[in-house]
């Protein structure tokens, strides 16, 4: 069974606290595994949610603000001390060429000849990444920032009543999937169309430090799984806006005018308290009806199944799960 979650490592902002560790997200789908922002501390967070270097196929970088990079050298060095031998691709904005090189790079350990360097720029940036197509678009922060975007292309779905009706059962089945047409036991071509039904792909979308732009809606639309920063409550609009951040409230309109199905809160600024953790899903809520999650490290947060409608008008706040 496809195994496609979140794996929660970090969710400060720029100052971690003593129960959130800076920015770190492993993104699991599939066997390939998107490191988004590895902040500092995140090779030890890893340890802890039981996840390793081998389980890494890219780092993606937002910003080269130090909340979401200054764990790429633990990273790099982890990747060269455990042999990791399958490429590691990285992306990170072309502009910040410099910041990723003294990070690279940045001490006297092993290298590796491994990771291969993936610049994004303008307006769109599209790579082929496994079993998805992975998207960057730039979104609006006082430095260069971009946003990522994963989408499963589209599939069939096999339809048992309609196999059974036109006699096509065992290894005939197998034949339709894999060459899109199959003869029945009375003659007759059966193709695949007849038999099965669109499987919709399924998508996240990964956007941390910005304003309200055109990239934040661009990147969400429609996604299975949003995870996104909502630095302030909304009491901090003015101040979130001058610095570049969304608000919680914020954050809920873009998943509700984008159609997301599952909502992930994250990069709390370290002013809040455990005890403000309802205020942002009660401002999330005020947009967006659909599931919430305020993120807490070393959680783990599933992508909603394709087959199972999104709950409706229900929200947690997940606590942190033991790594199995």
């Amino acid at each position: 069974m496809s195994l496609r979650e979140l794996v929660v490592l970090g969710t400060s902002s720029a100052v971690p606290t003593r129960h959130r560790n800076h920015n770190g997200y492993l993104l699991r789908w599939d066997g390939q595994g998107f490191l988004f922002d590895p902040g500092e501390g995140t090779q030890r967070q890893m340890l802890h949610a039981g996840v390793g270097a081998h389980d890494i196929t890219w780092i993606c970088v937002t910003h080269f603000h130090g909340d979401h990079c200054l764990g790429v050298p633990g990273i790099v060095q982890r990747i060269a001390r455990d042999g990791v031998a399958h490429e590691v691709q990285a992306a990170y904005p072309a502009t910040g060429e410099t910041y990723w090189r003294r990070l690279r790079h940045a001490s006297a350990f092993a290298d590796t000849s491994v990771i291969t360097e993936r610049p994004v720029s303008g307006p769109v940036t599209t790579f082929e990444a496994g079993p998805v197509t992975l998207t960057a678009r730039p979104l609006s922060h006082p430095v260069e920032s971009y946003g990522y975007r994963l989408d499963e292309p589209d599939g069939r779905r096999m339809i048992p009543s309609l196999l059974a009706e036109r006699g096509i059962r065992g290894p005939s089945i197998g034949e339709l999937q894999r060459t899109g047409s199959v003869t029945a036991p009375d003659g007759s071509l059966v193709r695949l169309a007849d038999c099965s039904g669109l499987r919709p792909g399924q998508s996240a979308a990964f956007i941390m430090d910005t304003r309200l732009c055109e990239g934040v809606f661009a990147l969400a639309e429609g996604v299975d799984l949003l995870v996104i920063e909502s630095t302030f409550l909304s009491g901090e609009e003015a101040l979130a806006s001058r610095y570049g951040h969304l608000t919680a409230a914020q954050a809920g309109r873009v998943a509700a005018e984008s159609g997301a199905r599952s909502l992930v809160l994250t990069h709390l600024s370290e002013r809040y308290d455990a005890e403000d953790g309802p205020r942002f899903l009660e401002e999330a809520h005020r947009s967006f009806d659909g599931d919430v999650v305020l993120a807490h490290d070393l959680m783990r947060v599933p992508v909603p199944r394709r087959d199972h409608p999104a709950r409706r008008a229900r929200s947690h706040v997940a606590k942190a799960s033991s790594a199995s």
